[in-house]
């Protein structure tokens, strides 16, 4: 069975990448998988230079995944490129450097630092940051932003990704921008806002206090479908990598028949370092089991007219309205 997948010019042996922020900066998987088994190893995203992060704590459990108010601690580029990326490279893995920035300077200058690194196949630019220059308003929730920041990454000489956020209602005009100022592939998505209090203290639960943190893991997928779903059909011809609560191959499958080119499996990890494969060994199976050749050849598949050996979309649907209003009981 072919699980090759293209993402905008890159090629990658199959479609199941892990997600930033939640397999470290360096090999720590390593102890548990054979990292060039994946697709490839997206690391936690990194600044130009070393950054301490929030306060504790900064992780909080809720019924279906997590808060994180971690802030993007990193050990800055330099140290990360002399210290952890060889590592990657010696394992095998295809890396795909993940950056931010407060000013679109500090893309620029992360982007540079990256040029010619050994074994990076691709930058992931997380827009999902405050811009001091806009009154901290988030990169990703600015189509003129986000396009500065995309194109300020062009110095790492390597395809651009853009990680997305999903807190805005301005997402397709955010992608939009993205991919004119370059970017070849859209992460979909970030975290969604959350906040948790812990009510035995009174006070707020993570470390941020009123800043809340990020929600991630299964109850974040279907926000990550529906992005995933509408920007596959705003445009037609993106490379899009999924990104949201995959647990197990049918929920990479789901993403990728919404329209992912590839998917990251992120938060799945904390409680098993070896989620990644087996997301890909599920893939495979199911793929194996209903007799699909190739998993490049269910990307989108539901903007077709009919699925092959499926209903048509409306018929399985039960004829249901699109919008939001639905679901009340």
């Amino acid at each position: 069975m072919d699980l090759r997948s293209t993402v905008g010019s890159l090629e990658l042996p199959n479609p199941v990448l892990t997600a930033s922020g939640t397999a470290g900066h360096g090999a720590e998987l390593a102890g548990y998988l054979d990292l060039d088994r994946l697709g490839a190893v997206v690391v936690k995203s990194l600044s130009a230079e070393p950054w301490a992060g929030n306060p504790a704590p900064r992780v909080c459990q809720t019924p279906a995944g997590m808060l994180n108010s971690v802030g993007l601690q990193g050990p800055g580029l330099g140290r990360w490129l002399e210290e952890e990326l060889p590592v990657l490279g010696e394992r095998g893995a295809r890396v795909v450097a993940s950056i931010w920035g407060r000013r679109v300077e500090d893309f620029a200058r992360a982007a540079t630092m990256l040029a010619g690194a050994p074994a990076v196949v691709a930058v992931e630019v997380n827009v999902s940051c405050p811009n001091l220059d806009d009154r901290s308003r988030m990169f990703a929730h600015s189509p003129s932003a986000a396009a500065a920041a995309v194109s300020a990454a062009a110095a790492a000489g390597v395809p651009r990704w853009a990680k997305l956020s999903p807190n805005t209602d301005m997402l397709l005009e955010v992608a939009e921008a993205a991919l004119v100022a370059g970017a070849e592939a859209l992460v979909l998505v970030n975290t969604v806002l959350g906040m948790a209090i812990d009510v035995r203290r009174r006070h707020y639960a993570l470390g941020s206090g009123p800043q809340g943190g990020g929600l991630s893991g299964p109850a974040i997928r279907p926000v990550a479908v529906r992005a995933v779903h509408d920007v596959r059909a705003a445009f037609p011809s993106a490379a899009i990598v999924g990104v949201g609560g995959v647990c197990e191959g049918t929920h990479a499958l789901e993403l990728i028949m919404a329209g992912a080119n590839a998917v990251e499996v992120g938060t799945a990890t904390f409680r098993d370092p070896r989620a990644p494969i087996r997301v890909l060994r599920g893939l495979a199976r199911w793929c194996r089991w209903h007799g699909v050749g190739a998993v490049s050849d269910l990307v989108g598949i539901v903007h077709r007219p009919t699925a092959p050996g499926a209903p048509p979309a409306q018929a399985a649907a039960g004829g249901a309205p699109v919008s939001g209003e639905v679901g009340d009981g």
